[in-house]
């Protein structure tokens, strides 16, 4: 992991400006310090902001593609049941580009229902929160969640549902989340 060393871009990088969820270009030549490298994105430092790059960019930073290619590929089809300890998996790979824990150790995800569809497919319906209601983050995590759980064997289709009651804090964290942020 490359956290605080100061890359060059090589090129133009489109990015996401953290809070507020603006798209912005990080221009080629921009000085850039990695803040945090977690599930496939990247926070960067650049010019006193914060801002998400998408792992598909990380050529740009001096890293390899970190994402697969999506070649046109046929509907989904569902060839048995969804785990859905591969469900809570794949969602332990989706990070607030803030704060360096996944969103289930945030304590974010409030359940995971899965459902068997009449046409042979797997829905996952997952119902999760945010750390705040405004958060300007809040569309490009809930992509990465279904993204993440689409590519769970079986799943054919995600719906999140994002909602705000109960509220979020603190004392949802797991207590591994605490440790790691210092909390305890």
């Amino acid at each position: 992991m490359a956290t605080g060393q100061m890359i060059t871009t090589t090129r133009d990088i489109d990015a996401i400006l953290i809070p507020l969820g603006t798209p912005v270009i990080i221009p080629e030549g921009a000085q850039v310090a990695i803040t945090q490298e977690l599930g496939g994105t990247y926070t960067v430092s650049v010019n006193g902001n914060l801002a998400r790059v998408e792992g598909k960019d990380a050529d740009a930073l001096g890293f390899g593609d970190e994402t697969k290619t999506n070649i046109e590929e046929a509907p989904k089809k569902a060839d048995g049941p969804v785990e859905e300890s591969a469900v809570w998996d794949a969602l332990k790979t989706v990070y607030d580009p803030e704060i360096p824990v996944d969103i289930v150790n945030l304590g974010l995800v409030y359940d995971v229902h899965i459902v068997d569809t009449d046409e042979g497919g797997n829905n996952v319906d997952i119902t999760m929160t945010l750390t705040a209601p405004g958060c300007g983050m809040g569309p490009f995590i809930v992509d990465d969640v279904r993204a993440k759980t689409l590519d769970v064997e079986n799943v054919t289709d995600v719906h999140v549902d994002l909602v705000f009651e109960p509220p979020w804090d603190r004392s949802m964290m797991s207590d591994e989340a605490k440790l790691q942020l210092g909390m305890f």
